[in-house]
């Protein structure tokens, strides 16, 4: 995958038909190691292709698959008493651990700055 990324970003630049160099040059740029080995067959399956016809061709490809389902249901709506006690008891506990006023600055002689 990051093969066809640097490949890609090549031609987004401006390269019509990245080489393997070009491509490894791309990657090593932001810190990436390129397998020569899987470059090499990405480079040989690219070779004479218009990137553009490919990309057309794919999309067509995944339409096939259809767009999905109608979603996910809604979820259910009982046990909502159990959520509201809870509520309940963290507002309690939030009240009953109030912080003691103290002066920003560490005096407490309440006195101007």
């Amino acid at each position: 995958m990051k093969h066809v990324a640097g490949y890609l970003l090549c031609v987004l630049g401006g390269n019509e038909s990245p080489s393997a160099a070009d491509v490894t040059k791309a990657l090593s740029a932001v810190g990436v190691e390129a397998d020569s080995e899987a470059l090499g067959r990405l480079i040989t399956e690219m070779e004479g292709k218009d990137l553009g016809e490919l990309l057309a061709s794919g999309k067509e490809l995944l339409a096939k698959f259809g767009g999905g389902g109608g979603g996910g249901g809604g979820g259910g709506g009982g046990g909502g008493d159990a959520a509201a006690e809870e509520e309940e008891e963290e507002k309690v506990e939030e009240e009953e651990m109030e912080a003691p006023a103290v002066d920003m600055f560490g005096g407490d002689d309440g006195g101007d700055y």
